[in-house]
């Protein structure tokens, strides 16, 4: 049984729209699911799922290596991070080599790296006049948004866009495509 750690930062559609993916499978689940708020609405979602939760701090998760523990207690063998906010250290980034993936809200290389995310991503896509945005699925290294690219998927965008829109779009491309997208990375593996 492969085993994915999720992390997120915030309302998790995109790990409840992964776990329902997986729900029954005979060979992937979903472990855990991590984040760095406790206000965040993955929370609920988790426990909606029946999926175990952690909150954990900045210090968890850079300086004690609490976060990186867990992992190896739990045997993970994957790690998502579905809107998940924070550089991941390099002791996970090490361990975890080819086995973490993220998904960005924008046709990298173009509108990625800090502070590019959800509606700031949005805006400046719209605000540029692009003729398409889309996702971005890649492996995750020390550097944001720079990993190797695994998927793109675009939409056009229309004259009158707007960041929420857009936001929209963006969505049905996340739900659409990163589930299925991470099985094929699983499988090549296995």
């Amino acid at each position: 049984m492969t085993k994915i750690a999720i992390f997120a930062s915030g309302s998790g559609t995109n790990a409840q729209r992964i776990a329902e993916y997986f729900k029954n499978s005979s060979h992937i689940t979903i472990d855990i699911i991590l984040t760095n708020r406790r206000d965040a609405y993955v929370i609920e979602r988790a426990k909606n799922l029946g999926i175990p939760a952690k909150v954990f701090s900045r210090e968890d998760f850079y300086k004690t290596g609490e976060v990186f523990q867990e992992l190896k207690r739990r045997n993970i063998d994957f790690i998502v991070l579905a809107g998940f906010l924070w550089l991941v250290p390099s002791e996970i980034i090490n361990a975890y080599k080819g086995k973490i993936v993220n998904i960005h809200p924008a046709l990298l290389p173009n509108y990625g790296g800090k502070g590019m995310y959800g509606s700031f991503v949005h805006k400046a896509v719209v605000a540029n006049k692009e003729k398409f945005s889309g996702i971005t699925i890649h492996f995750v290294n020390e550097n944001y948004d720079e990993g190797d690219m695994i998927f793109q998927a675009k939409c056009e965008l229309l004259p009158q866009e707007t960041p929420e829109s857009l936001a929209e779009k963006i969505h049905v491309l996340e739900y659409e495509h990163f589930p299925m997208i991470i099985e094929q990375v699983l499988e090549k593996q296995l």
